[in-house]
């Protein structure tokens, strides 16, 4: 086990050891519903009480790792559009699509955050969390009207159906033990469970195009 962290920038690193141990484990055991607080600590080489001087639990520890991908989501987004381009409707589903999907351990706790993570912590860290979620989803609006044909309003709804349709679909792509037997026997089942990325890009594609016909550009702000 490594010494106790004295000063500040150990202690900041041990912070991040932590959350790096703990999406390592959640992309090896298939999601972070099977991510341990005992996992996390052996895998940063702290002692199995050393997270409580980082995070006060494992789901302080999970919406921190949430948090942060809301960050490396509008980052990858930014890389994406980066240059003189013009996107239309269609290419903007596809850069959600393609950028979300490329974070699986961000589409996993999207899921996670409402269900859980925000309420089992305390006010001001929920507070932390949805302050910091919003400006990088606000970030990401920004960025994606300057470089689209798309109008804020229209991009708002297209975030609001990518976050769901990914967390969802996500859940169903990555099944449990069980279901994976299950979808052994019957194939049918377990089709549906595999097309996780081309599924999000057909429906985000198909609101995009519709948005952009019921709700003109011109209208929508």
């Amino acid at each position: 086990m490594r010494e106790r962290a004295r000063s500040a920038e150990d202690k900041a690193q041990r912070s991040e050891d932590l959350l790096a141990a703990a999406e390592a484990l959640a992309l090896e055991l298939g999601g972070v519903r099977f991510v341990t607080v005992a996992a996390v600590t052996e895998r940063a080489g702290l002692h199995r009480t050393g997270v409580r001087r980082y995070y006060a639990s494992k789901e302080e520890l999970l919406l921190e790792l949430a948090e942060r991908g809301w960050g490396h989501w509008r980052d990858t987004i930014g890389a994406r559009v980066a240059g003189p381009v013009r996107l239309q409707p269609v290419d903007v589903a596809d850069v959600l699509t393609e950028t979300i999907a490329s974070l699986p351990v961000f589409c996993d706790l999207l899921a996670h955050v409402p269900m859980d993570l925000e309420g089992d912590v305390d006010i001001e860290r929920a507070r932390r969390y949805k302050t910091n979620a919003f400006v990088a989803h606000d970030e990401i609006i920004d960025m994606l009207k300057r470089v689209s044909t798309m109008s804020a309003s229209q991009l708002q709804s297209m975030i609001a159906a990518t976050l769901p349709l990914a967390s969802g679909f996500w859940q169903v792509s990555h099944p449990t033990p069980t279901l994976a037997k299950l979808y052994e026997q019957v194939p049918t089942w377990g089709h549906i469970a595999l097309d996780f990325e081309p599924r999000l890009k057909l429906l985000l594609r198909a609101m995009a195009v519709g948005l952009a016909e019921t709700l003109p550009a011109s209208d929508a702000d």
